[in-house]
């Protein structure tokens, strides 16, 4: 299936994307977040502090020993020590501050970024579902959000602490000694060529990593869902020959981005102790020489400069080696982030609607008004510009009038529908597979717009209704029924989350699944779990056919609810069907033609047309199409 990610792979991580990673960090912590910067702002700066107190400490003992008066020295040493020790406190506290604030914000940033995500993805459009990988989707809640994990609660901190402490540490450099603070620059610009290289390759090969690792969840679900498959067919050793490439592909792309990773830091510690050492050699000249000290301190060249300044180099190439460590961890945790976020900026499924639905209740003179309690009694409330409300009953008259339909433009899947169901009429679609018989109850419930023409649902242009209304009207079977984890009942509420237990427990009777409910384990508690894969197929059907019922809506579409069962379990579905049925508008979706003989109407389409329609006995006498797949003369495919 087409998979977005794919354009990311071999490049590196989008601009802006980290801009926007910290605004939506801070719009979900607009307190915390700050207070914690502060924090490690604290305990950055302080960390540059020794260096200064180094070079005091030495300038007292420089000056004690010329002057030989050790009376007062170690009074001036005492609160110079006293001083970096209520500073060290400071530190202390801002350290455990700012760790336990980043736990919360780390954790409370990944609760809520799922939690955007799902409410997300739940406006989605069908069609998001159609082209992309479950597995790949799967990736988002799990791969992509660790990623962020790492990085915002280790890397962007660090990153900050080491370039707070660089920036502090190159200014005491210039205060002290310019020339010093040069030697150790271009050290720098050494180590941040030499970082730059290594991590480009480096960061390469982890976005490639982030993007195959969707790729081998995507393969994993599909190879979970087909398991019975792989083994009625004895691929499993061509199953295991795929996914030998796929993981080959991780393994390669890990093996290849830790390679340059693992070399960037001791490259670094080797020149940042080449760099310590040419800057004593620099700073032992300058001594020897006595040549004239650059500072903006405006001091003496001394001792009392060169052993700090040592100190600082080593803190300083430290600094950038813990900058460059982090880098891969940050380029994996925007991969994710960039992930993420197109997500987020999929465009929801719109909704113009306006026409609304509502419980009302009839009056004396025949007009409807709405009411706020349950009626049993449902209406169209159509908001009109002049700001006059009007009111139709909900009864189940669906019309198309010259529909097409294209999942991709220019590539028409319906042409020239047109069709009509009147209240509690059955309408039946026959036709090969690819028809377009889904295709058309699909329109109904919009999960996909026509492309030209019109549907109406009780008069209204069903663009109008709003699509939350449009499918509470709805009911849908489908082929393949969903079970989600939860007792018997749950599944069957889901339905009408709002139905009480009696209310439950009466869909189950109408839709027949009562007596084999009362026979499991539990009965209506039973535990479901795996899409309920402790029942039958039909036990399924039954399910799903009552939980349709609950709903108790106008119109039902059955798609082929009965094709994957045999046919003692049909007879009992079919009963359960025909309950549901009766008194309402139905579409049915049929692949067995004995299940359709009593509708209505029959359309038999073809390549997405309607080339005959009629009643049972109206298509026999035709002889069409409609007659040789009954006779079998022509089988559906």
């Amino acid at each position: 299936m087409p998979n977005n990610t794919n354009t990311m792979r071999g490049r590196r991580a989008p601009k802006g994307v980290l801009p926007r990673l910290l605004r939506t960090i801070f719009e979900f912590f607009p307190v915390l977040l700050p207070i914690t910067l502060v924090c490690i702002l604290i305990n950055a700066i302080v960390s540059s502090m020794p260096s200064i107190f180094m070079q005091n400490v030495i300038s007292v003992v420089d000056d004690t020993y010329k002057t030989g008066d050790w009376s007062l020295a170690s009074g001036k040493i005492m609160s110079l020590l006293t001083i970096l020790i209520i500073m060290y406190v400071i530190s202390l506290i801002a350290n455990v501050c700012y760790t336990q604030l980043m736990a919360y914000i780390t954790q409370g940033t990944l609760a809520k970024m799922r939690q955007k995500m799902f409410d997300h993805m739940q406006d989605l459009p069908i069609r998001y579902f159609d082209t992309h990988s479950h597995g790949d989707i799967m990736s988002f809640y799990t791969n992509d959000i660790d990623t962020l994990r790492q990085m915002i609660s280790q890397s962007l901190p660090q990153m900050l602490i080491s370039g707070v402490t660089l920036l502090s540490v190159f200014c005491i450099m210039m205060y002290y000694s310019i020339l010093l603070a040069l030697v150790v620059v271009c050290g720098v610009v050494l180590m941040t060529f030499v970082a730059r290289y290594v991590s480009s390759h480096s960061s390469k090969y982890f976005l490639r990593q982030q993007i195959t690792i969707a790729k081998a969840e995507g393969f994993m679900e599909e190879m979970m869902n087909g398991q019975k498959v792989i083994k009625v067919f004895c691929h499993e050793e061509a199953a295991k020959a795929d996914f030998d490439k796929v993981n080959s592909e991780i393994f390669e792309n890990a093996r290849n981005g830790n390679r340059f990773a693992n070399i960037l830091m001791p490259l670094l510690g080797n020149i940042g102790n080449v760099m310590y050492v040419v800057v004593a050699l620099v700073g032992g000249f300058l001594l020897l020489s006595g040549a004239p000290n650059v500072s903006f301190s405006g001091m003496a060249f001394s001792i009392s400069i060169v052993v700090p300044f040592l100190n600082m180099t080593k803190q300083f190439a430290g600094a950038i080696g813990q900058v460059s460590n982090q880098i891969n961890m940050v380029i994996m945790g925007l991969a994710g982030a960039h992930r993420i976020f197109v997500l987020l900026d999929e465009e929801p499924e719109t909704d113009e609607g306006y026409v609304t639905l509502v419980n009302a209740r009839e009056e004396d003179d025949g007009t409807l008004t709405e009411c706020p309690e349950r009626t049993n009694v449902w209406a169209w409330k159509h908001p009109h510009h002049d700001g006059s409300v009007t009111y139709t009953r909900l009864q189940g008259d669906v019309r198309f009038f010259d529909v097409d339909f294209a999942y991709v433009p220019d590539k028409i899947v319906l042409h020239d529908i047109s069709l009509y169901a009147k209240p509690g009429q059955k309408v039946a679609f026959v036709g090969s597979t690819g028809a377009g018989k889904t295709t058309i109850t699909n329109l109904i419930n919009r999960f996909y717009d026509i492309a030209d023409g019109k549907i109406r649902y009780d008069g209204i242009n069903i663009n109008k209704i709003k699509k939350a209304d449009l499918r509470h009207s709805l009911g849908i079977v489908l082929q393949d029924t969903n079970l989600f984890t939860g007792t018997v009942m749950d599944n069957i509420r889901y339905g009408n989350l709002d139905a009480s237990d009696e209310e439950c427990i009466g869909a189950a009777r109408l839709a027949g699944a009562d007596d084999f409910i009362r026979r499991l384990p539990d009965g209506y508690n039973t535990m479901l779990t795996g899409n309920g894969a402790n029942l039958s197929q039909g036990q399924r059907q039954l399910l799903a056919i009552a939980r349709a019922a609950v709903a108790d809506p106008p119109v039902m579409i059955m798609d082929e609810a009965t094709s994957s069962i045999d046919t003692h379990t049909e007879a009992i579905v079919q009963r359960g069907m025909d309950a549901l049925m009766r008194g309402r508008t139905t579409f049915v979706i049929a692949h067995r033609l004995s299940t359709v003989q009593n509708a209505d109407a029959i359309m038999v389409l073809d390549h997405g047309r309607i080339i005959e329609r009629g009643t049972h006995e109206d298509l026999i006498k035709l002889k069409g199409t409609y007659y040789q797949l009954y006779t079998g003369a022509l089988e559906l495919d």
